[in-house]
């Protein structure tokens, strides 16, 4: 990084955008609004590292938001798709590939005994609840509050992310006869899921869920909350599902599903199945998925899906992934990275509380526990928009939000989590 913070180039870029998209980004919370500041303009990123356009470099924990797991721009994945590119960027057609990644994926996720791809994790959500609503023949589903499932209307009840980074709590545009049929819990409160469930009853198709909530921050199942789940939606006829977007194959090979020992209908995934390049999918039951045309009646279809650039990132980054002491390196680094955030914390009195599990982890300037997202709210958002540009002066570029999961991955280095360890220190002394 330059010795002076210089962000001319991004600032210059960043106005023009401003004048050329809404709000100058392609998704909210890049604009940086809940840190108050403006974004910084990516020039490349290799490994654990971001440049910038003004030559800053920074140790990068938001990894395109996930899928990075094996590093930025992995030789190995680089060179896949320079071959995959010889053959075209797109078919419409089956190809092998396909085959392959699927497969892949039906071994490693306990839920998956078939799979359809799709181009974006918001996708899949809206197929799923489709699916979800044409299997059990009712309308109405369950989702938690703070959960992000994407920004189909159905879903924009009480949701994380970007919603609650601009201090939406829902959207404009979005019916009031959509979300009529959403009903929301807090997260990890079995005794308001029983509630529901006897309030509707025979009316609710299923239960959607993040098994770790990465969109509100990073919070965590409590002991019996997933199986409650499993066995609330067995009991009354529904449906249970994990969207796996960003815990597919990043918490453990299998996704958290595996992690917890807890086997849902169907399942949402993404990011790292992808390897960087735009995809999604579901799948689930075969009883289920055979629904999903041209099997069955349930039609959703996409130009892109499968695309065969996609498929050939995802497979060669679940090989990498595979290899022997992948998750344990991805658990090492990542808590040693969040208990030195914590203990520098304390060291300079500032109350907080965090933790991790395997390549992903997050925190809140606030005293713990944090169950869900309105406890997740008493986080200290002034002082984490000083923590964020602070940290970006000192090269480590966090997510620009209070309500993110960060992540790690297999490129970064003990230095790397030492020297951002120190940054922390040094900021959170400087700022108290």
């Amino acid at each position: 990084m330059t010795n002076a913070f210089n962000t001319t180039n991004s600032q210059a870029l960043f106005n023009a955008a401003k004048e050329l998209m809404p709000g100058g980004v392609s998704s909210p919370v890049r604009a940086f609004k809940s840190v108050n500041g403006d974004p910084i303009v990516f020039d490349r990123v290799k490994g654990a590292y971001a440049w910038d356009v003004d030559g800053n470099r920074f140790i990068d924990y938001v990894g395109s938001w996930g899928p990075a797991i094996c590093g930025h721009s992995h030789p190995e994945v680089i060179a896949a798709l320079q071959e995959a590119l010889e053959k075209g960027t797109s078919f419409g057609a089956p190809c092998e590939l396909e085959n392959k990644l699927s497969q892949m994926v039906i071994d490693a996720v306990p839920s998956v005994e078939m799979v359809r791809f799709v181009n974006s994790g918001t996708e899949a959500c809206m197929a799923v609840l489709r699916l979800m609503r044409a299997f059990t023949g009712r309308d109405k589903l369950i989702k938690f509050e703070g959960c992000y499932h994407g920004h189909a209307d159905m879903f924009l009840v009480k949701a994380g992310s970007g919603v609650a980074t601009l201090g939406l709590p829902d959207s404009p545009g979005v019916p009031r006869s959509t979300t009529s049929n959403t009903l929301t819990a807090p997260y990890n409160d079995l005794e308001a899921v029983k509630e529901l469930f006897a309030e509707n009853p025979d009316a609710i198709a299923g239960v959607i869920l993040e098994p770790i909530v990465g969109n509100a921050g990073f919070i965590p199942p409590e002991p019996g909350f997933l199986e409650g789940l499993r066995e609330l939606t067995k009991e009354n006829g529904a449906l249970l599902v994990f969207d796996e977007v960003m815990t597919g194959f990043r918490i453990s090979y299998g996704g958290a599903q595996e992690r917890f020992g807890v086997t849902p209908d169907l399942t949402t995934m993404g990011k790292v199945i992808g390897g960087g390049l735009p995809v999604g999918a579901y799948g689930g039951r075969k009883d289920i998925m055979s629904m999903v045309a041209p099997a069955g009646p349930v039609y959703q279809a996409g130009t892109l899906s499968g695309n065969p650039l996609a498929m050939t990132a995802g497979i060669k980054t679940l090989e990498i992934l595979k290899q022997e002491g992948s998750y344990e390196r991805l658990e090492m680094m990542t808590k040693k990275l969040i208990n030195g955030i914590c203990e520098s914390a304390q060291e300079a009195g500032l109350p907080i509380t965090g933790s991790s599990i395997s390549g992903m982890f997050g925190f809140y300037l606030c005293q713990g526990p944090v169950r869900n997202f309105e406890e997740a709210k008493q986080s200290n958002a002034e002082y984490f928009s000083k923590l964020h540009r602070a940290m970006l002066e000192k090269g480590v570029y966090l997510a620009p939000s209070p309500f993110e999961a960060g992540f790690t991955s297999l490129a970064h280095s003990e230095d790397d989590i030492d020297a951002t360890i120190k940054a922390f220190k040094e900021c959170f002394n400087e700022i108290n």
